[in-house]
């Protein structure tokens, strides 16, 4: 499930690209696949296995283009084990609303990629997280692991870009189909296993068959859908060519995995 459009971000072969907060790498792979070469960076390790293991899969079935590479690297988002300018792409899925100094996430992006590069935030649309929120407060508790910290309007999200020394671009909402599937979630409780309550167990089967056939006539709902209630917003933006930055690198005793 690829929520940037790599096209928009303007990603190329041959180029290097950030996947901060990357999972289980779905975005990484993508990006693979189109002949970047990725750094995949999070703080969970067990995830960051699992890429490199799925990394190593791809190669060794041949479908990878040539000289592409895959570094799975732990890291933390305010502190970046990377130098300055680092970056041809960076992407940031979904990762942001976990962050409580986020400024300083922001300044982070911005300060590994190059100038003349682009960059891909994603975050829960306000419309659809407003709706979690109301529903659950174990989704967006602070002492509950992994909880949403904060509900971005796309104003603010431009706001601090622009603090960073972006520019912001354009937008676009996706996942409109998988907004419903939380609301559920949050209904019965974000954090009990989806076999417990049967609508969220069959919505999730619908979401999985959907990832996995995508048939025209959803696809068309969710792009119908989108602008009213996409669980996700992602933003694009650029770092001035004149933005090069000077600040020395953050020391940070990150974990190449």
């Amino acid at each position: 499930m690829i929520t940037v459009d790599y096209d928009r971000l303007g990603l190329r072969a041959g180029e290097h690209m950030l996947d901060l907060g990357c999972g289980f790498g779905r975005h990484a792979y993508e990006a693979m696949r189109r002949g970047a070469s990725v750094i995949a960076c999070d703080l969970g390790v067990a995830e960051l296995r699992q890429v490199h293991a799925v990394y190593a899969g791809m190669l060794e079935a041949g479908e990878l283009p040539h000289g592409v590479t895959c570094q799975s690297v732990n890291g933390d988002a305010t502190r970046l084990p990377f130098p300055n300018d680092a970056f041809d792409r960076v992407l940031a899925s979904e990762v942001l609303e976990h962050i409580p100094d986020d400024a300083a996430a922001f300044a982070e992006l911005a300060r590994v990629l190059k100038p003349g590069g682009s960059m891909a935030i994603t975050i829960p649309a306000r419309f659809a997280e407003k709706i979690c929120w109301k529903l659950s407060d174990d989704y967006h508790a602070p002492a509950v692991h992994g909880g949403h910290v904060r509900i971005y309007a796309k104003r603010e999200v431009h706001q601090k870009m622009r603090a960073a020394g972006l520019v912001p671009g354009g937008d676009h909402h996706a996942h409109a189909l998988h907004a419903p599937y939380w609301w559920l979630r949050c209904a019965v409780g974000p954090n009990r296993p989806i076999e417990d309550n049967a609508l969220v167990r069959a919505y999730h089967r619908f979401l999985c068959w959907d990832i996995e056939k995508a048939p025209r006539s959803t696809r068309l709902a969710d792009r119908l859908l989108n602008p009213v209630i996409g669980k996700s917003l992602v933003v694009y933006a650029t770092k001035p060519v004149h933005g090069s930055t000077t600040a020395p690198a953050p020391r940070s005793d990150h974990v190449l995995v």
